[in-house]
């Protein structure tokens, strides 16, 4: 796992790709490298910072030039053994015995045609020097991320954001619609860029750089088109075996010349892949976390811990456990730096602060168990979705009277929180809407109307634009299942734009690598080749995978409650953030610029206070969105909000 950075017929280039991969240091403290050519009129410069996986010796050192190609890369592929081995029948000669030097020799033997054959995480740039050309591409799922910026003919990519930002001289813009989108998901989807120039390479594609000035770019990986082929597979009566492709992609994940460790919050996914794990590396370590017993308390946290506990004693598991009391003050900016755009999850501080703890004890690898709950439909908002088509059955007048009576209920005292209001509340708000509106706004911070009283009135085209993106891309299938077209928009969405995009920012910020073995081609294919029914089944969400995991783990850690890899938010405004939150309010950035609203956000402020809404998610994305506005703004980077969305 590595940063890349790199530049095409740009000026300077060579300083500036030194500049880019200075930046991306945190991601490869082990090694770094450049490469230089002349390329159609003007340079080629490759950069790479090296995080030591497999191959520790100088011959998977990068970026790795050989016989007319070079190549930056970031990634691992699972697959390199059997790719390595017809290669090697077809009469290539290995030098090393990294993966990188496999990518290199299956690019020189397929082109573009290597790429649904790789089974891994990737980000790349790879150039020939025989034809001037420079290609980048991304993995199929966009477990890793890469950035570009085009001006002219030129061209420079990154691993992060920041590291394009840092190059460009103050001269990236901040793009007011994608704060927008930001705003309503809690993070920016990746098909926007927080800055107006850049963009992020979608999953599943590939772009060419000409020396004539052209730009190609394909796909050659359509998860739609997968989870349509799955269906018709399913229809015509296969049943995937869901317990091996997740055993086999769990084993595959354990290629390294490093050690391995896990994830374990004491849920199901973790434990599930944990347990799989230590079938084929025994003693395994793994890492999990608590909070502050008054913290728990007040958020009304189930204990997890005890459950990582039993996993790990089941399973011969060497359990570390992470006391979660940050100083939320000082990691609050630090996390903002790190996650390259407004993200705000509380969970990618976890991530990082289990990452840190991993590091220290000499851990570069760490499986996750990222990804299950978006192909299996195992969130609430899945079942609740599910639900509240029921719930639209039951008579009008009832309906109105439960909506009254919960509406009065409090979410919080001045001494505890009540998660069960908290969700009835967030159910109503959405159980009575069509199908696309409702399962948006299960899961999304604003409804239309409340996003449109929170920012400025100019930006009222910038909403309906992002909204309307969502019913685009949720709508962008004809599968004939619910469940599975809600999975679906999740694996588009939700998965690379928020949980894929912080557990990499996060975990390579503290220089660790972080494995996703649920998000395999394999295992994606096998997902959807599964009919909803089969995943939501009764109230029970996840339940194909439940049973698959019942034959590993104790029925308890199966079918105990969904766990929360969050944080206390409630506990940490009420405390340490409430100065913070007023000072936001009443005389930070976003509001004195004009893109959010004063008065709405001192209404949120008032309502969660007062204990009738808990608005904590809410109030704590403005502060991580006020604290990146403030960055862009000192940089010279961020707008007015008159400047057309």
């Amino acid at each position: 796992m590595c940063g890349i950075a790199g530049t095409y017929r740009w000026p300077d280039g060579g300083a500036v790709a030194d500049r880019l991969t200075e930046t991306l240091a945190h991601r490869g403290p082990d090694g770094a490298g450049r490469y230089s050519h002349p390329a159609g009129g003007g340079e080629v410069h490759l950069g790479h910072r090296r995080l030591a996986v497999i191959d520790l010796s100088g011959t998977g050192a990068q970026p790795m030039v050989s016989g007319g190609l070079a190549l930056t890369y970031n990634g691992e592929l699972y697959n390199a053994p059997e790719l390595r081995s017809e290669l090697a029948a077809a009469g290539v000669r290995f030098r090393g015995t990294s993966d990188t030097e496999v990518l290199l020799e299956a690019w020189r033997r397929w082109g573009t045609g290597c790429l649904p054959r790789l089974r891994g995480m990737f980000a790349f740039g790879v150039f020939d020097e025989r034809t001037g050309e420079l290609v980048l591409a991304r993995d199929q799922l966009g477990i890793k991320p890469l950035f570009l910026l085009r001006r002219g003919a030129g061209l420079v990519f990154a691993s992060e954001l920041k590291a394009l930002a840092a190059v460009a001289g103050g001269t990236l813009a901040v793009d007011p619609a994608a704060l927008v989108a930001s705003l309503l998901y809690y993070w920016v989807p990746d098909s926007r860029c927080a800055f107006r120039e850049a963009e992020k390479l979608p999953p599943g594609s590939w772009l060419r750089c000409r020396p004539d000035g052209r730009v190609d770019r394909g796909r050659f990986w359509h998860l739609k088109e997968v989870a349509a082929e799955a269906r018709e597979r399913a229809r015509a009566g296969e049943r995937p075996d869901i317990a091996a492709a997740v055993e086999e992609s769990t084993r595959r994940h354990l290629l390294s010349d490093v050690p391995v460790a896990a994830f374990l919050s004491g849920g199901l996914d973790s434990s599930y892949l944990t347990a799989l794990a230590a079938r084929h590396r025994p003693g395994i370590s793994a890492y999990t976390i608590g909070f502050r017993a008054e913290d728990a308390r007040f958020e009304a946290m189930p204990d997890d811990l005890r459950h990582a506990r039993r996993v790990a004693e089941r399973f011969g598991v060497d359990l570390h456990e992470i006391e979660i009391a940050p100083d939320v003050l000082d990691l609050l900016p630090r996390m903002t730096y790190h996650l390259d755009e407004p993200i705000g999850d509380p969970a990618a501080i976890n991530t990082f602060l289990i990452c840190s703890a991993a590091r220290e004890a000499g851990v570069k690898v760490l499986l996750s168990g990222m990804g299950a709950d978006e192909l299996f439909a195992g969130y609430r908002k899945h079942l609740a979705n599910v639900l509240a088509l029921r719930y639209q059955r039951v008579p009008r007048p009832l309906r109105r009277g439960l909506s009254r009576a919960v509406d009065r209920l409090p979410v919080a005292t001045a001494r505890r929180g009540y998660r069960s209001v908290r969700f009835a509340k967030r159910f109503l708000s959405f159980a009575e809407l069509p199908e696309e509106t409702a399962f948006r706004r299960s899961y999304t911070l604003y409804d239309r109307g409340e996003l449109l009283a929170l920012v400025d009135p100019d930006l009222a085209p910038a909403v309906e634009d992002v909204l309307a993106e969502h019913a685009d891309v949720y709508h962008d299938n004809d599968l004939d299942d619910f469940v599975n077209r809600m999975c679906l928009g999740d694996a588009r969405m939700f998965l690379p734009g928020l949980n894929l995009a912080y557990t990499d920012r996060a975990s390579m910020a503290a220089s660790t690598e972080v494995r996703v073995p649920y998000v395999d081609t394999e295992v994606v294919r096998a997902a959807f080749a599964v009919p909803g029914d089969r995943k939501i089944v009764g109230r029970q969400g996840k339940a194909v995978l439940k049973r698959a995991a019942a034959s590993v783990l104790p029925r308890e850690i199966v079918y105990r409650p969904k766990g929360l890899f969050s944080a206390p938010l409630r506990a940490w405004m009420s405390r340490d953030l409430a100065p913070l939150v007023r000072e936001v309010v009443h005389d930070g950035e976003l509001v004195r610029s004009g893109f959010l609203r004063r008065d709405a956000l001192a209404r949120m402020v008032a309502e969660d206070a007062a204990g009738h809404r808990d608005f904590s998610k809410h109030l704590w994305h403005v502060l991580t969105l006020e604290h990146w506005y403030r960055a862009a703004a000192g940089a010279g980077r961020a707008p007015s909000v008159s400047v057309t969305a």
